[in-house]
């Protein structure tokens, strides 16, 4: 109660009675003309830690011409996920994926659409959906582990997207884009991955080889998509899947979606579901083959359940909480997105300074998920931390920020532990897995960090049975 009396008070547009005011503490180092965007580029979470413990929760820096404020720990965490829309904007941010999602949809429509764009992905998310994924991510894992044979080597990052594209793409899109993972939708949609990068955010028109191959691949798969869906009003019927919700759906207004909106809409969601997904799943099996005591009770774990269930379903994966800690874990140590940014476009007032209209600000998962008067040990890999009676992430409902906070929190992350879950289930229950000697650095480029690459793994079959029927 404490912390939310607080956050509060902190939120406090400038139109209020004047007090006396600080300007936010600016962070040392910075260059001439291109601020601290340096040592950003080179690691930029060492920067933004540098600073918390310099100046603590609001600290401020320039990365060329654009100001920067970070918010840093639970209460920090507070204060901008409850900020309104009209002091903390998304939208004036996250148009650089206009490009990769298209016109008239996410970041490039108004609030009220964009609420009834979100409105239409609830139905893929409810309890008889999940259980229908489930057995979809079973399957998919099943199948990629058959085709790995007996032993050999993978490039865990590149094996992670593929099988977390197949499984989204089915569970989310629909059987037929499913059924082109291999003969060409994939291709394409890696293209749009890697348009979404930390120079696009910038500059998201700049004519880059990434950024053409970006807009030939947008072009690619609406083209996909625009043939399934004519082939599905040919034939007067449709299966039930979230493009054929999208084709069904009306706004308010009673206007039908129209084909371009729908297939931002499919991307939106295969973006939300798959890409952090797959960084996640790697930096999970990366922990994991490091761990051996704790992969050994994941095992146990896993045959005390399926001895009794025998089949993956829902209710089989929500009885693995020693699974599920350990993503939880990994989304602690190593989230995906390691900044989440809005624009100021009011001035705001907290902890006795004011953020100036025109600031970028910013929260960082990489940062505040290490902060020790959160974590214990928070360097150390330790699943147990989200169990009884440590729990520490229930410490605030803002310490964990992995997927975000707010209105613009991740609807998909049941769907992405659940997903994670499963994934590793089923390969370690298939395979014994040995990773290199040196962990792997983060790879900062991207704008979804995952590791560098290539990551390589050996893995051999093993002699035990299965634990599924």
């Amino acid at each position: 109660m404490a912390n939310r009396s607080h956050s509060m008070a902190a939120l406090q547009s400038a139109d209020l009675p004047p007090r006396p005011e600080a300007p936010v503490p600016e962070l040392a180092g910075r260059w001439p003309l291109i601020g601290h965007l340096r040592e950003f580029q080179r690691d930029p979470v060492a920067m933004l830690s540098r600073g918390w413990r310099r100046h603590g929760d609001l600290f401020r820096f320039r990365l060329g011409l654009r100001d920067f404020v970070l918010f840093t720990g639970p209460e920090a965490h507070d204060f901008y996920f409850r900020a309104p829309e009209t002091q903390l904007n998304a939208k004036a941010v996250y148009r650089f994926t206009v490009p990769v999602f298209g016109r008239g949809v996410a970041y490039d429509t108004s609030p009220e659409i964009m609420a009834e764009q979100l409105g239409f992905l609830f139905p893929a998310l409810r309890e008889a959906a999940m259980r229908r994924f489930a057995l979809i991510m079973f399957e998919e894992a099943s199948a990629f582990a058959d085709a790995l044979g007996g032993e050999g080597e993978i490039d865990l990052p590149h094996a992670m997207n593929e099988l977390t594209v197949r499984i989204a793409s089915r569970c989310l899109i629909g059987q037929e884009v499913r059924d082109r993972v291999d003969t060409g939708f994939a291709e394409a949609y890696h293209d749009l991955q890697k348009g979404i990068n930390t120079l696009g955010f910038f500059l998201p028109r700049l004519p880059t080889p990434a950024h053409r191959s970006r807009d030939r691949a947008r072009r690619k798969v609406a083209e996909l998509f625009g043939q399934i869906m004519a082939a599905r009003r040919s034939a007067g019927a449709g299966p039930d899947d979230f493009m054929q919700t999208l084709m069904n759906a009306r706004y308010k207004n009673g206007r039908a979606l129209s084909d371009d909106e729908i297939t931002g809409i499919l991307l939106t969601v295969l973006f939300a579901g798959q890409h952090t997904s797959a960084v996640l799943a790697t930096w999970t099996g990366l922990e994991l083959f490091r761990t051996p005591s704790y992969l050994t009770r994941l095992r146990e774990e896993a045959r005390e359940v399926y001895r009794e269930a025998g089949s993956m379903s829902l209710d089989s994966l929500q009885r693995q909480p020693a699974m599920e800690n350990a993503v939880r874990e990994c989304e602690r140590l190593h989230p995906p997105l390691i900044l989440l940014i809005r624009k100021v476009l009011e001035p705001l007032r907290y902890g006795g300074s004011v953020v100036p209209a025109g600031t970028m600000a910013m929260v960082s998962p990489a940062v505040s998920h290490r902060l020790p008067r959160v974590f214990a040990d928070p360097e150390r890999f330790f699943p147990d931390r989200f169990a009884p009676p440590a729990s520490e992430d229930r410490q605030h409902h803002y310490a964990l920020i992995g997927f975000g906070g707010g209105k613009h929190a991740c609807m998909g992350k049941n769907f992405a532990y659940m997903q994670l879950k499963a994934i590793w289930t089923v390969l370690l229950d298939r395979f014994d897995f040995v990773a290199g000697p040196r962990f792997p650095s983060p790879n900062y480029g991207s704008w979804v960090t995952g590791p560098e690459t290539p990551c390589r793994v050996r893995y051999r079959r093993r002699a035990e049975p299965s634990v599924f029927r």
